[in-house]
């Protein structure tokens, strides 16, 4: 599981960071990539990575700002033009249909795959299957923005190998079937339940992604937990008066929330064209001082998510 950062300013874009978007590469755990948000040139900074536009399958919409937005139907496009046939949907406020659908029909673009769409409405799950959950909460903007929360299942505990000696069986494809939690018999005849040499079940990884937002309780509860927190900094320390009458946050408050949250690791992003160079480690370093493993992206940057046993 990684994070790799395609958008990472506020606003508009400027000669080192696009505005935003984010892509969560499952390919390890589900062989797809999902995208969340996709403003203006995302297929361009896509271009630079080794993400193929076919293996998206979701894309999360945080609220209808355009540096948000005006990707979606380029991209769809795009996709579509390079092979890609499989189903994608989605996930976003209210218009959000609205806007790509009427995109797609005013400049005539036929997509070969279905387009499905699923509408925030009542916060709680919006997708789950046997590998991941998302759920979403409403945040605090100048127009219906929202945070998500993807949260891996469990994984099956490792096979206890010393164990599995102990108990005389031979090495070989009997391994891979006690993994499997499956009964196994000998030649000798003794029979072993593969259950009882796997260790506990591995807690999965959380990964919060928020859309433009005041510094707000909401944000808290969403993250409490998780492995990975990604909020705004649009503004910095010595600004909170500014970042609550534009509905954003700062440094110091993000920081504040993540620590509050019990986060293991807090990303800043939406950072603005304001802070460029020493001025962005500035950020990072007063946030540090909240909370320590804080780290202000780059554009392109890729976040390896290690389970908590690798952190």
């Amino acid at each position: 599981m990684e994070l790799l950062f395609l958008g990472t300013g506020a606003g508009s874009p400027s000669k080192t960071r696009n505005v935003s978007s984010l892509a969560l590469k499952l390919l390890d755990e589900r062989n797809e990539v999902w995208l969340f948000d996709c403003g203006e040139g995302t297929q361009h900074q896509i271009l630079k990575t080794n993400i193929r536009p076919r293996k998206v399958t979701k894309i999360f919409i945080t609220h209808l700002h355009g540096d948000h937005i005006f990707g979606l139907p380029g991209f769809l496009a795009s996709r579509a033009n390079q092979g890609g046939e499989e189903p994608l949907t989605i996930y976003g406020p209210a218009g959000i249909e609205r806007f790509v659908r009427t995109s797609l029909q005013v400049t005539q673009t036929r997509l070969p795959y279905k387009l499905s769409f699923g509408l925030l409405e009542t916060p709680g799950t919006v997708f789950e299957d046997a590998t991941f959950k998302v759920s979403f909460a409403a945040l605090s903007h100048r127009v219906p923005s929202f945070g998500y929360r993807v949260e891996e299942k469990p994984h099956l505990g490792e096979l206890l190998i010393d164990k599995v000696r102990d108990a005389g069986i031979p090495n070989g494809p009997l391994y891979g079937r006690l993994k499997a939690g499956q009964t196994i018999t000998l030649p000798d005849g003794r029979t072993f339940d593969g259950r009882d040499f796997i260790g506990p079940d591995q807690p999965g990884r959380t990964v919060v992604i928020c859309g433009d937002t005041r510094a707000t309780a909401a944000t808290q509860a969403l993250a409490q937990g998780a492995t990975v927190l990604v909020h705004e900094a649009t503004f910095g320390p010595d600004e909170s008066q500014l970042a609550r009458q534009y509905y954003h946050a700062t440094n110091l408050q993000a920081a504040k929330i993540a620590k509050e949250a019990g986060v293991s690791r807090l990303l800043l992003n939406h950072i603005s064209a304001r802070y460029v160079g020493a001025a962005a480690q500035q950020l990072q370093k007063s946030a540090q001082r909240i909370f320590p493993r804080t780290h202000v992206v780059h554009d392109l940057e890729t976040i390896d998510i290690p389970f908590a046993k690798e952190q």
